[in-house]
């Protein structure tokens, strides 16, 4: 599933480079989660927008797709790909069901804590990243290979291409979608 993404960082040193930084990302983005998690407590004792047990919801599965993340860093799609293929799937699966739940706890906690367009902004990041993942999955489950330096006449070559799109829009989704707490985290 992680065509093009792990492409990156496969072959020594860049493997080492690679995995390092997805752990460190797979990290900081659950620190993000967890105080997103405490600020969507803090503000819900005030005004009930929300239950509970949606909130741990949302922040469970954020934390199981940072560590698909860390799945992903730790085997690397040659050496290791039916592992490495679960671990995308689990962070790109968990990742989009993360911000789109997180979209609707926004819409709940209007206009209190979030401003509409916020909510609009949020909520098209997790439709555009819902629309590219299912693709990503057909296109890559369609791959019969692993491999990497991917040449345009050879076989796959479109599904592995085609993926590779929809993998990166998912992953800058997460980067975009992540980068919308920055007036809520002040």
């Amino acid at each position: 599933f992680s065509s093009c993404f792990s492409d990156t960082g496969t072959k020594p040193p860049e493997s080492g480079i690679f995995g390092f930084m997805i752990n460190i990302s797979a990290l900081l983005a659950a620190i993000t989660m967890y105080i997103r998690y405490l600020l969507i407590e803090k503000q819900n004792e005030s005004l009930h927008f929300v239950q509970s047990s949606c909130n741990v919801f949302s922040l469970c599965i954020g934390l199981m797709g940072c560590t698909g993340m860390g799945i992903v860093a730790t085997f690397q799609e040659l050496s290791v790909p039916s592992v490495h293929d679960i671990g995308a799937l689990v962070a790109f699966g968990s990742g989009v069901v993360y911000i789109t739940l997180q979209s609707i706890i926004s819409y709940k906690s209007c206009p209190q804590w979030n401003t509409y367009f916020v909510c609009h902004i949020r909520m098209a990041i997790a439709v555009i990243s819902c629309i590219a993942f299912i693709p990503m999955i057909v296109f890559a489950s369609r791959i019969s290979m692993t491999k990497i330096d991917w040449t345009p006449d050879e076989k796959d070559y479109t599904y592995h291409f085609l993926s590779a799109i929809c993998e990166w829009t998912v992953a800058f989704g997460f980067i975009f979608f992540f980068l919308t707490f920055i007036r809520d985290f002040q």
